[in-house]
């Protein structure tokens, strides 16, 4: 009978044992395990940032594109290009760089083009345009008027 008691104790001491010693191998293979997927998701955003930032430098073609100046309140400028048979995207020049922005339909009637990768926004609607910026969330340009626009303006 002692020796079925001893044994019993036994087997429970080793089964505590190995209960209490399982969870700390098992954090120690998560936390390294961790710590590699954590080191290869920072170099793996590193190489498409790169990669991306390439063709960012790629600037849209304008040739045979229609020129629309626009002057801005604060004296900001800005130039947009229009294809007249294609009324799905534009080029902007603001800065002095040269960007393409894709429409995005809207439910108010607003002209919307944006371009996810840089923020940029432009809304026009019949009187004026704005240009914004969707990733810090501020107002690059208002009051954006072309000379058709400015001349409405005046007649009213």
């Amino acid at each position: 009978m002692k020796t079925l008691k001893a044994l019993i104790l036994l087997v429970a001491s080793a089964a505590t044992a190995t209960c209490a010693i399982t969870p700390v191998i098992a954090q120690a293979e998560t936390s390294s395990t961790h710590a590699a997927k954590k080191a290869a998701a920072k170099k793996a955003p590193a190489k498409k940032e790169a990669q991306t930032a390439g063709e960012d430098e790629k600037e849209p073609d304008i040739t045979g594109l229609q020129p629309i100046d626009f002057h801005c309140e604060l004296g900001n400028t800005l130039t947009i290009y229009r294809n007249a048979t294609d009324d799905q995207q534009i080029a902007i020049r603001w800065n002095k760089r040269l960007h393409q922005l894709f429409r995005v339909a809207t439910t108010t009637g607003a002209n919307r083009f944006e371009n996810a990768k840089k923020g940029l926004v432009w809304i026009g609607i019949p009187a004026k345009g704005m240009l914004l910026d969707s990733k810090k969330g501020q107002q690059l340009a208002n009051e954006c008027k072309s000379p058709e626009q400015a001349l409405v303006g005046q007649k009213g």
